[in-house]
């Protein structure tokens, strides 16, 4: 029985109704702890958790980019936004993780509350505004721990704009960033998909994205993948246009996607903390409404490149059988954040073990002949 499912998440959710934010910054506070491996309690526990939560097989490896992931299940950006847990990702089963969001400036984000759960939809809505403590901050904490061993896993760092920084000076901004970090992440990611930063998607427009792109990659001194994160809100030949500078400033991959500001079909219909609906409420919407949306957005991406860009897919993924559906439509990796909120920290194991009996199903030797498949059958 799954303890988390059947009697944490109903007493924090829906017993004792705990803010999202609040619980959020105390799971971080308690991974923080649980990553001072020289502290014999945090150490035990730390053991305990890699026994029952981790599950590896060669079968679910691959190399990418110049870097092996041990599986494919990644923490998607905005759960630790200032790398506090960094070391901890692993033990806990994910096979890379995504710190951010991460601005040069330091910020605080927008007015609280701005983070709710809506339960009958299996999602969440967030106006969180990129809070966190800035980049020379996130630099000083994560430089000790490259020092000292490198991680297990990739970790990837997620640059946002700065709510201060204009956004004709946006590319200046993400550079500032970049320079601060680039040797202290496996890969980056170009965030300009957030809808709670005001003008930020007006960056995904094409000349505005080449500029930040050029900057970055003229940087690129230790050629870093770098990533672009999309919404989920595109037209298609917007999202073909962001495909073709993908192409052109020889990036990574593509992230699809970011969350929505789509409402369509949402069964909550009051928010408890404000008495207002969704519709009413500014914010992104991730979780299961998004699943869809995202994996269209992959299949689209995959048949456009031929399978030639890495795409990492994230947007409602909470069973296998969505992480296939990912996998099969495009996507090289895939990230969760709300479907991990929901599922409990068993989640990613149990999603590996589903990943591994969809390849036994499909007589494939590995995760990496499953990626496009539903193409390649197709076709």
């Amino acid at each position: 029985m799954d303890i988390y499912q059947f009697a944490i998440r109903p007493i924090l959710f829906n017993f004792l109704k705990a803010d999202p934010e609040w619980l959020h910054q105390q799971t971080i506070g308690s991974l923080n702890w649980l990553s001072q491996t020289s502290n014999p309690s945090a150490h035990w526990v730390n053991q305990r958790l890699q026994n029952s939560l981790c599950l590896k097989d060669p079968r679910l490896e691959q190399n990418l980019f110049g870097l092996k992931f041990p599986n494919p299940l990644g923490l998607a950006a905005g759960f630790d936004k200032d790398g506090v847990a960094a070391n901890m990702w692993s033990s806990l089963g994910f096979g890379f993780a995504e710190l951010g969001t991460v601005t040069f400036v330091p910020q605080p984000g927008n007015p609280r509350p701005r983070l709710f759960r809506l339960p009958l939809d299996q999602a969440a809505l967030n106006r969180m505004g990129f809070n966190n403590s800035g980049a020379p901050a996130m630099a000083a904490r994560l430089a000790p721990d490259q020092q000292q061993s490198a991680y297990s896993i990739p970790i990837g760092i997620n640059l946002g704009k700065s709510k201060v920084t204009p956004l004709d000076a946006a590319a200046e901004d993400y550079l500032n960033s970049f320079r601060l970090l680039k040797h202290l992440g496996d890969y980056f990611v170009v965030n300009v998909s957030s809808p709670n930063t005001p003008g930020l998607r007006s960056l995904q427009d094409a000349t505005m994205l080449s500029s930040i792109l050029d900057l970055l990659q003229q940087e690129n001194d230790s050629q870093k993948p770098i990533f672009v994160k999309i919404a989920p809100d595109l037209e298609w030949e917007a999202i073909a246009d962001i495909i073709t500078l993908a192409k052109d400033y020889q990036l990574a991959g593509i992230i699809a996607t970011n969350t929505t500001i789509s409402r369509d079909g949402l069964q909550t219909q009051i928010i408890n903390q404000t008495g207002k609906s969704p519709q009413e409420e500014a914010g992104g919407i991730s979780g299961a409404p998004l699943r869809h949306r995202s994996t269209e957005v992959i299949r689209f991406i995959w048949q456009q490149t031929q399978g030639q860009i890495p795409i990492i897919g994230v947007g409602g993924i909470f069973t296998a059988e969505d992480a296939w559906e990912k996998i099969t439509a495009g996507a090289s990796l895939i990230q969760v954040y709300t479907g991990w909120v929901y599922q409990g920290p068993m989640m990613v194991r149990q999603i590996l073990a589903g990943l591994l009996l969809q390849l036994e199903k499909n007589q494939l030797n590995s995760i990496t002949e499953a990626i496009g498949r539903e193409s390649k059958i197709k076709n």
